[in-house]
């Protein structure tokens, strides 16, 4: 198989990917990124999304955690932003994103793809603050994550 090496390739290789595949993988985006969260529930939430032998159930609780938390920490645009807020408000949303029960997707919706993009948007939001942080280089550990999952 080739290696993922840019974003075309990377939603495509996505777009192949079952539900269950979508949230392990989706999972371990947000993973990657959970030092910029503040909030244990998104711990265990990325921990339970990670999990082979999770339950239905167990998933549809992790999923409303995080979901919560994304409600609870958004910030309306044009206010005073807290840039590490927001970077974990972001880190939430991208484990809502690999968590998100089937009756909740539409045909086109991908829980990898949508996690991807809301733990770059974490990444961006933390390069306010610290300048060691790289959009690009998260977009390349992702692309690392993926080419791993798919060998």
């Amino acid at each position: 198989m080739a290696k993922i090496t840019n974003d075309q390739e990377l939603r495509a290789a996505l777009n192949r990917l079952t539900g269950e595949q979508q949230r392990l993988l989706g999972s371990r985006f947000a993973e990657n990124i959970l030092r910029l969260s503040r909030d244990e529930r998104i711990h265990r939430a990325i921990a339970t999304g990670l999990r082979d032998d999770v339950t239905p159930g167990e998933l549809q609780d992790a999923f409303k955690a995080a979901r919560a938390y994304t409600v609870k920490t958004y910030t309306d645009c044009g206010k005073d932003t807290d840039w590490l807020a927001q970077a974990d408000h972001f880190v939430a949303a991208a484990a809502a994103a690999a968590l998100t029960p089937d009756e909740l997707m539409t045909e086109r919706q991908n829980r990898a793809w949508k996690a991807a993009v809301q733990a770059r948007m974490a990444v961006n939001c933390a390069m306010m603050e610290d300048d060691t942080a790289s959009e690009s280089a998260e977009a390349h550990r992702q692309y690392a994550l993926a080419n791993a999952f798919l060998d």
